[in-house]
């Protein structure tokens, strides 16, 4: 295919040539009606750009089929047999894609180191969700992504389960082993999805992880805006094999995704697989070339711990993301939360993420020397630094079993049960009826249905007590905790 075109692009080159006067939305009409003071914070362009697909890019029927086209090259570009454009964010993506596998009451493995989008999708949804433990790293405090054995053993379990949802590369880079994964679940015939919102730069360089098209991987969602170049918001859904079919995706997608989808999205999209067609390899081998230097001139840093591929190397984690830079921080004395609000505050510095052990710093195909030069000398003053940094009382990290709590009510029951608040002193015992996401990474500690414990809530409190922010819970101080109501005392 002719990946020098960009058929979004295209089409609105020629809107704009055509000079079309459009007497439907958006209302700020193209630009004539944007206030000045925001077209001057944003750019009188961006408003330009913001044109209907429909009636506007293209007829009412499509007929052009510009959509269609771009997400054909899209497909082709990444070695999949479709790909679909989504301007709602991986967030919904996820939902779509695990009501494409499964619907209500049906059964799908999850790894329960999953995003928050995941579980939401669960209540949502309303699918029987089969917990597939992750690798939990105690040493790092880190949960890798679960192993094909455990994948095979839930499976062999739940023999009426739709489906694996496997979320690779984590947060912090770790990789799964999607080809052992893949094969698990095709050996017992269902489809393998996975989740690698953090993954859309890899088809293009052989030195990266694998891509879960070329690994087996039936349904491969992605957040390009996360290490590639769109916009906010922009997720494809990538789609190959039989096991998942592109009509009920598509219906699955229409029922979830807006009416309104946001062209400067598209467009965006198409831009970036053009330039990744095009250009990816040497981006991308620049970029790793440069993660090389940051890597080296970090671990001469005092008090600096890079995760490299010594995760790998004991058995952890199948691979990592060498553009993904995690650095624990605790030899510091501090929390990963304290050193990305000190870069932050201190060298205007904003680091991808944050917990109470680390932080991480993506490297992208966009930085330049000037970016490589301003994150090594802000990660030099912070270990310089770091002793004037207030003290916060500590985290009390549980041990890993202490993370695997009971399923006592399906995710979606319980969040719709009738609920109380209760003191967190006395929610031990307690079903959750409210999720608890430390933020970020946003993985859920407790989920809907799941049995608290005095470890979790001394866990959870301790964070807070900190500066861990819970932004789902209906009490975000975590004085009192939101559960499922105790029916027996109002008998």
């Amino acid at each position: 295919m002719d990946h020098s075109r960009a058929p979004v692009l295209e089409a609105l080159e020629e809107f704009r040539r055509r000079g079309d006067v459009v007497y439907g939305p958006p209302g700020h009409k193209q630009g004539r009606g944007t206030d000045p003071r925001v077209a001057e914070a944003l750019g009188l362009g961006l408003f330009r750009s913001d044109v209907l697909l429909l009636n506007g890019l293209d007829d009412r029927r499509q007929s052009r089929g510009v959509l269609d086209q771009a997400q054909e090259l899209m497909a082709d570009a990444v070695g999949a047999e479709h790909a679909f454009f989504s301007t709602c964010g991986s967030s919904l993506s996820v939902k779509t894609a695990m009501l494409a596998a499964a619907g209500p009451g049906e059964k799908l493995l999850l790894s329960r180191n999953a995003h928050k989008s995941v579980i939401s999708a669960v209540i949502i949804n309303g699918v029987e969700p089969v917990w597939v433990h992750p690798k939990f790293d105690a040493e790092r405090h880190l949960a890798h992504p679960p192993e094909a054995d455990d994948v095979r053993r839930r499976l062999k379990e739940h023999p009426d389960a739709k489906g694996m949802l496997l979320i690779t590369p984590t947060d912090w880079g770790t990789c799964a082993d999607i080809d052992a994964v893949a094969r698990a679940c095709h050996d017992a015939d269902v489809p393998l999805i996975v989740d690698e919102a953090w993954g859309a730069h890899l088809p293009f360089h052989p030195d990266l992880p694998p891509w879960g098209m070329n690994h087996g991987a039936d349904l491969v969602v992605t957040s390009v805006h996360k290490m590639g170049g769109a916009i906010e918001q922009s997720s494809v859904f990538h789609l190959q094999y039989d096991r998942i079919s592109p009509e009920v995706l598509a219906q699955r997608e229409d029922l979830l995704a807006t009416t309104s989808a946001s062209t400067l999205v598209y467009a965006t999209l198409d831009g970036w697989r053009r330039q990744m067609a095009e250009q990816g390899h040497d981006l991308l081998e620049a970029a790793l070339r440069r993660v090389q230097r940051i890597r080296a001139a970090v671990r001469d840093i005092p008090g600096l711990r890079l995760m490299d591929r010594e995760v790998v190397d004991e058995g952890l984690a199948a691979g990592f993301d060498p553009l993904k830079l995690v650095i624990d921080v605790r030899a510091l004395g501090i929390s990963g939360m304290q050193a990305a609000e000190w870069l932050r505050a201190h060298r205007h510095v904003d680091v991808g993420g944050s917990d109470t052990c680390r932080i991480s710093a993506s490297i992208t195909h966009a930085d330049d020397d000037a970016t490589e030069e301003t994150l090594l000398a802000a990660f030099r003053s912070l270990s310089d630094h770091a002793d004037s940094l207030d003290r916060q009382p500590p985290v009390h990290l549980p041990a890993p079993s202490d993370l695997e709590l009971e399923q006592a009510m399906l995710p979606r029951d319980a969040f719709f049960a009738p609920a109380e608040h209760i003191p967190a002193e006395r929610a031990a015992g307690r079903i959750a009826a409210e999720l608890l996401s430390p933020y970020p990474p946003g993985v859920p500690a407790v989920a809907p249905g799941e049995v608290i414990t005095e470890e979790i809530v001394d866990y959870l409190r301790s964070g807070v007590a900190h500066g861990v922010v819970v932004p789902d819970a209906a009490d975000s101080s975590l004085r009192t905790m939101r559960v499922v109501a105790d029916t027996r005392a109002a008998r």
